[in-house]
């Protein structure tokens, strides 16, 4: 992510930009250490909170509620309550959270309108923060359900195992699930029915302004030839994707893509891994030796640390993730036809689920030409 055009996290109405730090190789900036001075990450004010009435007046002064998982609240009450307290401090309010195992709304009162709105912002920021740090729980994907690529997809299994037959580190746990194909957009970390009917709404949302403008009822085709891998070394890799080929040069599905993760960012929904979408059908991945997901991430970056912890995806911190050599695959299938698809749906897919049909559940579906 450049300086010049940091993500853009939006609450309401309301935009923060949020910014790496100068020197390479540090973590970005946490949302828990903004300044009391929000105008650097800012774009409109506080105010609004009460324009809209997300802030109300009571008999003492003002109040506000936040739906807020409970797994998030220890990132609002912090260490020992201090980031709780600083907030509550700078802000002369006062945040009240749901008891130990309970759930249930955050309410924030005070006197001071603009200090509720304040310390309603920093805690919004704080749950967005902390959403990166949880296993998501969603993805936007886009199953590929034809059968005669599922065909070839067994078919490639049993190549792969009878030609590459004692390579090391190929089994028949590390291929993906002929009925869970599928491309992802994004992952998600939705732990509440209010963030999941939030989801679903800007999904629909995106549908309008950005699915049908681009494609003008027009349908949307690929071929998934050849193969390809992230990792510098064929001879350890981590994941094997199928490559997405678009007829005619057409960047159709690539640009909705990159649009809908965009929105999907810029609400603090998902997280910013890379620059653009790498449009990708997993075909093998280690991961699935202890994670059967069936997920992987899109992010580069983390496909690139493979052979280190397990990293994304939920899986077992401090386990290390066992490479395969993919050498004498590429060799072999490198130019593998799987097939050609009509993308003709978009799902915001349930994590660790199966539907009837054998893809993943699904919280919302739209329907493409």
């Amino acid at each position: 992510m450049e300086i010049l055009r940091p993500t853009i996290i939006c609450i309401g109405n309301r935009r923060y930009r949020k910014y790496m730090t100068s020197s390479p190789g540090e973590e970005k900036v946490a949302f828990d250490e903004l300044p009391e001075d929000y105008s650097e990450y800012m774009d409109n004010d506080d105010d609004n909170d009460v324009d809209n009435g997300i802030v109300t007046a009571t008999e003492t002064g003002f109040e506000t509620h936040i739906d807020v998982a409970s797994e998030y609240f220890k990132y609002i009450i912090g260490k020992k309550g201090d980031t709780r307290r600083r907030i509550e401090m700078e802000t002369v309010t006062q945040i009240r959270i749901p008891r130990r195992g309970q759930d249930g709304a955050i309410v924030i009162v005070g006197r001071d309108k603009k200090g509720v709105s304040s310390a309603r912002t920093r805690v919004e920021l704080l749950v967005i923060s902390a959403r990166q740090k949880q296993p998501f729980t969603h993805f936007l994907s886009i199953p590929i359900s034809d059968e005669n690529i599922r065909v070839k997809t067994d078919d490639f299994k049993t190549d792969v195992l009878r030609e590459c037959h004692g390579d090391r580190g190929i089994d028949p746990t590390i291929f993906q699930n002929p009925l869970k194909l599928h491309l992802t957009i994004g992952t998600l970390v939705l732990l509440t029915d209010t963030e999941i009917a939030n989801a679903i709404k800007l999904l629909h949302q995106c549908e309008m302004d950005i699915i049908k403008p681009v494609l003008q009822k027009r349908p949307i085709h690929v071929k998934f030839v050849g193969l390809e891998y992230m990792n510098d070394d064929p001879g350890a890799v981590d994941v094997l994707y199928i490559k997405v080929n678009s007829p005619e040069d057409n960047d159709t599905l690539e640009i909705i893509c990159n649009q809908l993760a965009e929105k999907f960012m810029s609400a603090g929904l998902m997280q910013k891994d890379y620059d653009r979408v790498k449009l990708h059908a997993t075909i093998m991945n280690t991961l699935f030796r202890k994670e059967p997901s069936g997920v992987v991430r899109t992010s580069e970056q983390d496909q690139n640390k493979g052979r280190g912890p397990y990293r994304g995806e939920g899986a077992p911190r401090g386990n290390t993730r066992e490479s395969f050599d993919a050498k004498q695959i590429l060799r072999k299938f490198g130019n593998y036809e799987f097939g050609s698809y009509h993308v003709n749906e978009l799902h915001l897919s349930q994590r660790y689920s199966t539907a009837p049909n054998g893809y993943y559940s699904a919280a919302c579906i739209l329907n493409l030409p």
